[in-house]
């Protein structure tokens, strides 16, 4: 069995940073560094008052030691790492840009009053959760040993679960639609033969080559900005083959 710090050093980097910015921005909180006020996403103090890292720090506060921080935290572990190491192996620009395209996303949704969250962290854990049930749909979930099902069904399964305990509705939705958003535009559209809009950015490509972040994936065949390849009657994309009717 690893030790906790062979397990931590096993993690990918785009999910071990984002994990670890969660985990020190609550523990800065619950030593009282810092107040809420100063980190919450207040549009009207963005625009009149120019505290632009509003945009950013209310993407990692997951809220105060607590069950429900766990459970997100370990959402992050579990669900971005299987992605960081299934569909997105050796692919790490462009998982970085899908959690990028997902806080960007987010943002906008939440300048319309009726989704407006004040941190946003839930909803991004969210849409990694989304994403991964979208790939692994078939794998078999059982949720706290009373209900199982298949993971196409989790995020709202776990949405139902939320509500029901008394947590609101608007962050679980948010991340789902902006999963939603992102898998439609990078898997669903390109498989019903439209483009691919959603390329990784050069400039995330560069950042991430600089840096050294990850694996990056090296093909001769295929473009790093087109995983999509055809395959006979059918198409190879991220690794898995999609039968074509017509």
């Amino acid at each position: 069995m690893s030790s906790p710090a062979e397990f931590y050093h096993s993690l990918p980097p785009i999910t071990k940073a984002y994990g670890t910015a969660c985990l020190f921005a609550t523990a800065a909180y619950q030593l009282g560094l810092y107040n809420l006020n100063h980190m919450a996403l207040l549009y009207e103090r963005v625009f009149y008052g120019f505290q632009v890292w509003r945009l950013f720090t209310n993407l990692f506060f997951l809220g105060p030691f607590s069950i429900n921080f766990g459970i997100r935290l370990l959402m992050i572990v579990r669900y971005g790492v299987q992605l960081e190491k299934g569909p997105f192996d050796r692919r790490t620009a462009d998982f970085l840009w899908m959690m990028i395209f997902g806080a960007f996303t987010l943002l906008v949704l939440s300048a319309i009053p009726i989704f407006w969250s004040p941190f946003l962290a839930v909803p991004l854990v969210f849409m990694l959760l989304y994403v991964w049930s979208r790939e692994f749909p078939n794998a078999q979930i059982n949720i706290y040993g009373l209900v199982a099902l298949k993971a196409f069904y989790l995020p709202w399964a776990m949405l139902a679960l939320d509500v029901i305990f008394g947590s609101p509705l608007i962050p679980d939705l948010l991340g789902i639609i902006a999963g939603h958003l992102y898998y439609f535009l990078t898997v669903l559209h390109p498989l019903a033969g439209g483009k691919n809009i959603l390329k990784t950015p050069m400039w995330v490509r560069k950042l991430v080559a600089r840096w050294r972040i990850g694996m990056q994936p090296v093909s001769r065949g295929q473009s790093a900005n087109n995983p999509q390849q055809e395959t006979g009657s059918g198409v190879a994309f991220r690794g898995r083959s999609y039968r074509l009717s017509g």
